[in-house]
């Protein structure tokens, strides 16, 4: 009686689970059905963003293009000085183009942009180098000083025309070059504190080349800089209107400000830095970034005069085109420790 109590308790309590997972069965198939609904919805979600992506890039390779053809036409067919100005506000317009559609942008992408950006740069120096009036011919008297560059501690010794590479052509071009012909810069120096006023900058294009431990001042707004095989130097910049390029320097500090900044095989050198775009590092080692902190009593004017837009800085994002993969840190460069930018630039 006892035993056959038992097996009918046993058989309810049976029962009633067998009742209660048969309750859950629509409680499960809610939630899976729920589950369903989401995937969908962020299948349909990427969906729509690859389609934006996709607008967004075609959007802006017909409008490169586009704006490309129009500079590339204008330079073709400009025959003054002041139609110029047209053109570098239409680059300018260019870059402007390509710091909004870096989001969006693969790293190949970005530098063939870019590069086409340089090429046109280069364009216009040289267009405009073209255009400059030329000096009539006429014998000079010799000068005890040929170079017109301000400079500092002077070794003896050494003339001053191999000092100076002041209105001196550039004799090959090189991968990076802005323009065919450099107007102003230094050369083939060591352990010289070296100057250039305002005056002597103004939208000219700036070659340093094969500098050892010195340290170069450049007042004002050029039009372009390239620091060339240069080692233990200090570089501090005015605003550059345009590009800076870097390449096969080592243990450098610069402080500059510009538009386009691109660093080729160089290594171990501190970067303060004011850009609109992101940078690029390519074959670099060592590299280090922090905000662009050199000042002057005329800095602000000649802010004014390169149109950079001072609230915009892009100082650290760094686009390395030898380190590819997006979840990882490049270990090519690396953001400068705060406790370390204090520098008396002076």
């Amino acid at each position: 009686m006892e035993s056959a109590g038992c097996s009918a308790a046993a058989v309810r309590t049976r029962d009633m689970e067998s009742q209660r997972d048969l309750s859950l069965v629509p409680e499960r198939l809610q939630r899976r059905e729920q589950e369903r609904q989401l995937e969908v919805e962020r299948r349909k979600q990427k969906r729509q963003n690859q389609e934006v992506e996709e607008e967004n890039r075609n959007f802006f390779t017909a409008a490169f293009a586009r704006e490309r053809a129009a500079v590339e036409e204008l330079l073709e067919g400009t025959e003054s000085v002041e139609r110029l100005e047209e053109v570098a506000s239409r680059l300018q317009g260019l870059q402007k183009l390509l710091n909004d559609s870096v989001l969006f942008l693969t790293a190949y992408d970005l530098r063939q942009r870019q590069e086409a950006l340089v090429r046109l740069q280069a364009a216009l120096a040289e267009r405009r180098q073209e255009l400059q009036p030329k000096k009539r011919f006429a014998f000079k008297t010799r000068r005890k000083d040929a170079a017109s560059c301000t400079r500092v501690g002077a070794a003896p010794g050494i003339p001053p025309a191999a000092e100076s590479i002041q209105d001196s052509p550039l004799p090959q071009k090189a991968e990076g070059d802005f323009g065919s012909s450099w107007v102003c810069g230094f050369s083939n120096l060591e352990s010289q504190v070296l100057e250039k006023r305002a005056s002597e900058l103004h939208q000219r294009d700036v070659l340093l080349t094969e500098l050892s431990n010195c340290t170069v001042k450049l007042y004002g707004n050029p039009n372009t800089l390239r620091l060339s095989k240069a080692h233990g130097c200090k570089l501090l910049c005015g605003p550059v209107s345009t590009s800076v390029f870097l390449e096969d320097c080592s243990d450098c500090v610069l402080a500059v400000a510009c538009q386009q900044l691109r660093i080729h095989s160089t290594k171990d050198t501190r970067i303060f830095l004011q850009v609109t775009s992101r940078a690029i590092v390519e074959d670099c080692s060592g590299i280090q970034f922090a905000p662009y902190t050199w000042s002057y009593p005329e800095i602000d004017k000649d802010f004014e005069r390169s149109g950079l837009d001072r609230s915009k800085n892009s100082w650290n994002d760094v686009d390395d085109f030898n380190w590819l993969a997006r979840d990882m840190a490049s270990p090519n460069w690396s953001v400068l420790p705060e406790e370390e930018r204090s520098i008396q630039w002076d």
